[in-house]
C-alpha cells in the first residue's frame, strides 16, 4: 500500500495480549461459571479459589520463562493457605496463654486438622513447583503446556467466548473460499455468503475467524464425507472481531470441513472495507461507486474471514450486480450468467494462494484500455469522464511490469492486471493481487494540465504497487511487525525501478529528500524499530509509517551499495523463490542473502543491528594525517531525562564508506565495515579532505569534529568536488548537529553560504527545508522580526537565482523542479514579488478558456473530499494563525477523524504530527499532553502522539538554546 503523506513528491493489543482486559470488557471466573460448551483439556484451566486472584490470560510471547509464572502462581497458592490457616487460628483456641505465659498443649483434633491443611498446602506448592510443564484443568494435568488462560471473555449473548487472544488459534486453517456478493448501490447495503474449506490442525470443537459489523444470520459445518451440514451456534466477540463456530462434535485433525455463513451489512462510510463511494458523471449526476480496502485489517468486514496474513488461501468471487454496471476482482471474469430481471452474477476464476487483505473488488461504471505484454493483459480503468487521462499510466504499467519480470528472474504469475483509478481513496494506492487501486491523482494523467511532478509522482506510485505483486503479493510477512518486508522493499524497488526505467525522472533526488524526513522521526526517543511487536489494531495501523516504508527502503539501499548489486540481486531471487506464495520473516531474507554471500560476510549478523534497534548511528570522524578515527554512538534528540532510555547496548554494523581529494566519486569509492565502538583507518597518503557516507548511501549522521572548516572551504571553492546528494547530505547532517547540540549554528550557516553558485535541486531544497523549520519556529513563537531577517539571509542568497527563473514550464524535468522549488517558496515567503507576479498571472489565466480538472469539479459543485484532509491541515498549519485554528479543527473533531480514518492509521499519524509540529511553548506542550491524556489510553499510547510531544520538547529546546545566538548572527 502506497500512504499519501502530504509532503510526498509534490505536496508539502499484544493483548498485548492482556490489553484486552485494559478495556474492561465482560469477564467471567471459569471456576463460578459452568461451561455451556463443551472445550478441550488445553483451554479451560481453573483459577483456585482460594487465591481471590484473576489471572488473565498470559500472551504467548510472554511464557518464555514458564518455571517463573509458576513459581508466582505456587507463592500466591502458598500464601493464600498460609491465610486460610492463620484465619482457622484465629478463630481456635489451639494455642492459650497460660497466666503463668506458657502456651497449653494444643488437642489432638487441633494437631490432626493443622496437619492436614499444612500437607494439602505444601503438596499443592511442591506439585506445582516440581511440575512447571502441567497446566490443571477439570480433566487433570496436561503435559502441554498451553499457557495459563483462566479468564475468557463473554460473548454478546452472555456465553462464554472460548477465546481470549487477539491471534487467532494455530488449530485450524483455511484452504479455500467461496464468496458470493450481492451490493445495492441504491440501498447502499449488501448481502453475502460464504463457505471455507478449512483443515483440522488438532482436535477442537470451536473454529474461531474474524467477523466486524457483519449481521449473520445462518452457520453450518459440514465434513468432508459430505454429510448434511449441520447447524453450528456462533458467538461473537466485537472488541476483538472475533466469531467462534461451536461445532456439535469433535472435529478431528487431519479433516476438512466446510463453514458455510449468509450474512449482510452496510457498505462502509469510512475508507475501509467495503465501501461506498459517490462521485458525479459527466452529465453532474450523483452516481455510486463500490469498492474495497482491506489492508489491514478489514477484510473481516466484508466476509467472516481468517483475516492474518499467514492463512493464506484460494478464492472463488462471485459478484451479482445492476447489468448496468461491471465489476472487478482479483481474478479474469470466468462467466456472466442472469439472475434475476436486470440483476446478472459475475464469475471470477479461482485465486492462487493469498492472503485475506490481498482481495478485493469494484462495482461501478467503469471504462478501459488495455495492452498484452509477456501474457498478461495489463488494463487501466477509471470512470468515462475520465478515461482520456490513462494512457500514460498504461504505458508506465506495462513498462514496470517487464522491468521486475527480468530483474526478478520470476514471471508475473497473474494472467491479468487492472489499475482502477477511484474517486474517492485514503491511501496513495493499494497493492492487491490483479487489482490495483490508486487515487485518481495518483493514476490519471493529463498532458494539457499535468505537472512534470504528477509524472513523476504517477510513475512512482504504479512502480511501489506493481513491486509488491511480488513482495508482498508472492512472498508475504508473516506477521505484521515485519511490515518492512512488503513496504521497505516496494519502496526501495520503486525508487530503484525509476532510476532504471525512467532515468530522467531523477528519482534518487526524492528518496534522498524522504531519507532525511524519515530520519528526523527515528532521531525521536518515541520511535521504534523497523521490526517490531504488534498485536493490537492501533499498533498494527501504526506500523504503515515512515519508517517501515522509508527506513525499511533505506536499509536495503545501503546494503545493496555494500554486497555490490548482482550479489544483492540474485540474493532476491532466491528469497523469492525459497518463500513464494508462502509468508516469511525478516531473518527469511537474510538467510537467502547468506546463500549468496556463502559465508564471506554474515548478513543477517549485520542487518539485525539495524532491523532490531530503533534510531541510528552518529560516526564521528576525526582525522589525523594518514589516521582517520571513527566511533559510534546512538543519534538521539534527548530531551527531559525521563523521556529517553540508555544507548550503551546499541552498536551497529556500519558498511562505512568514503571520498576523499585523492579519490572522489568520480573515480572510486572507500568502504569500511564498522562494527566496533570504535576504530582507526589508515589511509594510503594524508588527504586534504574526507567525506563520509557517499551520496548519503548510508543510514546514519557523520560528525567531522574539526574537519567542518575543510569541508566549508572545499564547497565555497569548489562544490562540484562533491555529488549533489553529498553536497545535500553535507548540508543535512550540520543542522542536525545543530539540533543535538554538538556543532553550532554560526557553522551551519557559514556552510551554506556557498548556495549563490549551487544549481542542484537536492541541496537547495535540503537548505530551504532547514530554514524553513527555523523560520517557523521563530514565526510561531512571536519574533516575527528575527524570522523576517532569516528570509533576508535566504533572498541575499538565492534572490538572483529567483529571478533567473522563468515562468514556463519548459527545459528538462530537473531544471523544470528546481524553478517549481524556487518559485514555490519565494511566494510562500512572499520574496521578489513573487507573490504579485503570480496573481497577476492567475487572474490572466482565469479569464482565458483554460480549465484544469481541480476547476471543473469546483464547478460541478464537488466538495472537497476527506481523503485531502490530512493535506489541508498540514497546509494550514504552515501560517501563522493557521497553525493554532488547525489545531483546534484536530481536538474538536477527534472522534469524528478517528471514526472516518481509523486509530493509528498514517492520515491520523499525519494530522497529529502536521498540527502539533509548529509548537514551541511550555503552555502548548502541556495542552498537547492533557488532551490526548483526556482521550482513551490507546490514543495517549500512540508512536505519533509520543512523536508530537517529543517534537515540542525538542522546539522548546531549540528555541533556548539558539534563540540568543541568533539574534547575534542576524
Amino acid at each position: 500500500m502506497e500512504p499519501f503523506p502530504s509532503d510526498r513528491i509534490q505536496l508539502p493489543r499484544n493483548m498485548i495480549e492482556n490489553s484486552m482486559f485494559e478495556e474492561e470488557p465482560d469477564v467471567v471466573d471459569l471456576a463460578k461459571e459452568p461451561c455451556l460448551h463443551p472445550l478441550e483439556p488445553d483451554e479451560v484451566e481453573y483459577e483456585p479459589r482460594s487465591s481471590r486472584l484473576l489471572v488473565h490470560g498470559l500472551g504467548e510471547h510472554e511464557m518464555d520463562d514458564d518455571e517463573e509464572d509458576y513459581e508466582s502462581s505456587a507463592k500466591l497458592l502458598g500464601m493464600s493457605f498460609m491465610n486460610r490457616t492463620s484465619s482457622l487460628q484465629n478463630n481456635m483456641s489451639a494455642y492459650r496463654q497460660n497466666p503463668n505465659g506458657s502456651c497449653s498443649v494444643p488437642s489432638t483434633r487441633t494437631m490432626v486438622v493443622c496437619t492436614v491443611v499444612f500437607v494439602i498446602a505444601f503438596s499443592l506448592i511442591i506439585v506445582i513447583y516440581l511440575l512447571p510443564k502441567c497446566t490443571f484443568t477439570k480433566e487433570g494435568c496436561q503435559k502441554k503446556n498451553h499457557t495459563m488462560e483462566l479468564i475468557y471473555p463473554l460473548a454478546t449473548n452472555g456465553r462464554l467466548f472460548p477465546w481470549a487472544k487477539i491471534r487467532l488459534p494455530p488449530d485450524v486453517v483455511p484452504l479455500h473460499y467461496d464468496l458470493v456478493l450481492q451490493p445495492n448501490l441504491t440501498t447502499l447495503k449488501f448481502a453475502g455468503s460464504v463457505k471455507i474449506v478449512v483443515n483440522v490442525l488438532h482436535v477442537t470443537r470451536k473454529i474461531v475467524l474474524h467477523s466486524s459489523g457483519l449481521n449473520i444470520t445462518k452457520a453450518t459445518i459440514t465434513s468432508a464425507q459430505g454429510q448434511q451440514a449441520k447447524p453450528v451456534e456462533f458467538l461473537e466477540y466485537p472488541l476483538h472481531d472475533q466469531i467462534a463456530l461451536m461445532a456439535p462434535e469433535a472435529l478431528i485433525a487431519g479433516q476438512n470441513y466446510t463453514v458455510n455463513m449468509e450474512y449482510s451489512s452496510n457498505l462502509s462510510d469510512t475508507y475501509y472495507g467495503f465501501y461506498k463511494i459517490s462521485y458525479k458523471d459527466e452529465n453532474s449526476k450523483q452516481r455510486w461507486f463500490a469498492a474495497t480496502q482491506f489492508e489491514p485489517l478489514a477484510a473481516r468486514s466484508a466476509f467472516p474471514c481468517f483475516d492474518e496474513p499467514a492463512f493464506k488461501a484460494t478464492f472463488l468471487i462471485k459478484i451479482k450486480r445492476d447489468e448496468k454496471l461491471s465489476t472487478l476482482s482479483n481474478m479474469p471474469k470466468k462467466a456472466t450468467t442472469p439472475v434475476t430481471n436486470g440483476i446478472v452474477q459475475d464469475e471470477f476464476f479461482v485465486s492462487l494462494k493469498m492472503s485475506t487483505y490481498l482481495v478485493a473488488f469494484v462495482v461501478a461504471d467503469l471504462k478501459n484500455i488495455s495492452k498484452e505484454t509477456n501474457g498478461t493483459l495489463v488494463s487501466v480503468y477509471a470512470i468515462p469522464q475520465h478515461l482520456n487521462q490513462v494512457g500514460y499510466a498504461l504505458d508506465t504499467a506495462v513498462k514496470l511490469l517487464e522491468f521486475y519480470q527480468k530483474y526478478f528472474f520470476m514471471k508475473y504469475p497473474l494472467e491479468k492486471l487492472d489499475l482502477v483509478a477511484l474517486p474517492d481513496f485514503q491511501s496513495g494506492a493499494m497493492e492487491n493481487w490483479g487489482l490495483i487501486t490508486f487515487r485518481e491523482t495518483t493514476l490519471l494523467f493529463d498532458s494539457n494540465t499535468s505537472s512534470a511532478r504528477d509524472k513523476k509522482l504517477i510513475t512512482a506510485v504504479i512502480a511501489h504497487e506493481l513491486a509488491h505483486q511480488w513482495f508482498g503479493n508472492l512472498v508475504t510477512m508473516e506477521w505484521w511487525n515485519d511490515l518492512w518486508l512488503n513496504e521497505g522493499f516496494a519502496t526501495f524497488m520503486e525508487y530503484f525501478a525509476m532510476e532504471e526505467v525512467f532515468p530522467e525522472l531523477h528519482s534518487d533526488e526524492d528518496f534522498l529528500t524522504l531519507i532525511f524526513k524519515a530520519m528526523m522521526k527515528d532521531a525521536l526517543n518515541s520511535s521504534h524499530p523497523v521490526s517490531s511487536a504488534v498485536q493490537s489494531s492501533e499498533q498494527i495501523e501504526e506500523m504503515f509509517d515512515s519508517l517501515s516504508y522509508i527506513k525499511g527502503a533505506s536499509l536495503l539501499l545501503m546494503l545493496k551499495h555494500y554486497l555490490t548489486k548482482d550479489v544483492f540481486q540474485a540474493g532476491i531471487e532466491v528469497y523469492l523463490h525459497n518463500h513464494n506464495y508462502g509468508t516469511a520473516q525478516s531473518d527469511d531474507l537474510w538467510d537467502s542473502m547468506n546463500e549468496i554471500t556463502n559465508g564471506t560476510l554474515d548478513v543477517k549478523k549485520m542487518m539485525k543491528t539495524w532491523i532490531v534497534h530503533k534510531g541510528f548511528p552518529l560516526v564521528t570522524v576525526i582525522r589525523k594525517g594518514k589516521i582517520i578515527s571513527v566511533q559510534q554512538e546512538k543519534f538521539l534528540y534527548r530531551v527531559e531525562p525521563e523521556n529517553w532510555t540508555s544507548d550503551a547496548s546499541y552498536l551497529w554494523h556500519i558498511p562505512l564508506t568514503y571520498i576523499t581529494n585523492r579519490c572522489n566519486f568520480t573515480h572510486c569509492t572507500n568502504a569500511y565495515l564498522l562494527d566496533q565502538k570504535s576504530a582507526v583507518i589508515e589511509l594510503p597518503e594524508e588527504v586534504e579532505w574526507i567525506k563520509f557516507n557517499v551520496d548519503m548511501n548510508g543510514y546514519y549522521i557523520v560528525h567531522y569534529a574539526e574537519d567542518w572548516k575543510t569541508l566549508i572551504d572545499l564547497l565555497k571553492k569548489n562544490h562540484t568536488a562533491l555529488s549533489p546528494k553529498d553536497r545535500a547530505n553535507l548540508i543535512n547532517n550540520i543542522f542536525n548537529l545543530v539540533r543535538l547540540g554538538r556543532e553550532s549554528l554560526e557553522k551551519a550557516f557559514e556552510l551554506i553560504d556557498y548556495l549563490n553558485k549551487e544549481n542542484s535541486t537536492a541541496p537547495l531544497t535540503q537548505a530551504l527545508f532547514q530554514l524553513s523549520l527555523i523560520y517557523s519556529l521563530l514565526d510561531k513563537k512571536g519574533e516575527q522580526q528575527l524570522a523576517a531577517r532569516i528570509m533576508l539571509r535566504i533572498e541575499h542568497l538565492l534572490g538572483d537565482k529567483i529571478d533567473q527563473q522563468h515562468w514556463t514550464d519548459d527545459g528538462t524535468l530537473s531544471e523544470r523542479e528546481l524553478r517549481s522549488t524556487l518559485l514555490t517558496f519565494a511566494c510562500t515567503h512572499d520574496i521578489r514579488n513573487c507573490r504579485k507576479t503570480a496573481a497577476k498571472m492567475f487572474e490572466t489565466w482565469m479569464k482565458s478558456n483554460g480549465t484544469i480538472r481541480l476547476m471543473q469539479n469546483s464547478l460541478e459543485g464537488e466538495i472537497i473530499r476527506s481523503q485531502e484532509l490530512s493535506h489541508i491541515i498540514a497546509t494550514v498549519s504552515q501560517s501563522l494563525p493557521g497553525y493554532l485554528l488547525a489545531w483546534d479543527f484536530v481536538k474538536e473533531n477527534w472522534e469524528k477523524l478517528t471514526r472516518k480514518f481509523h486509530l493509528g492509521s498514517y492520515t491520523i499519524q499525519n494530522i497529529i504530527t502536521w498540527s502539533t509540529s509548529q509548537f514551541a511553548t511550555k503552555a502548548h506542550l502541556l495542552e498537547v499532553k492533557s488532551f490526548f491524556e483526556s482521550k482513551s489510553e490507546e490514543s495517549s499510547q500512540l508512536h505519533c502522539v509520543k512523536e508530537a510531544i517529543d517534537t515540542i520538547q525538542l522546539n522548546i529546546q531549540w528555541m533556548e538554546r539558539n534563540l540568543a545566538k541568533l539574534h547575534e548572527l542576524l
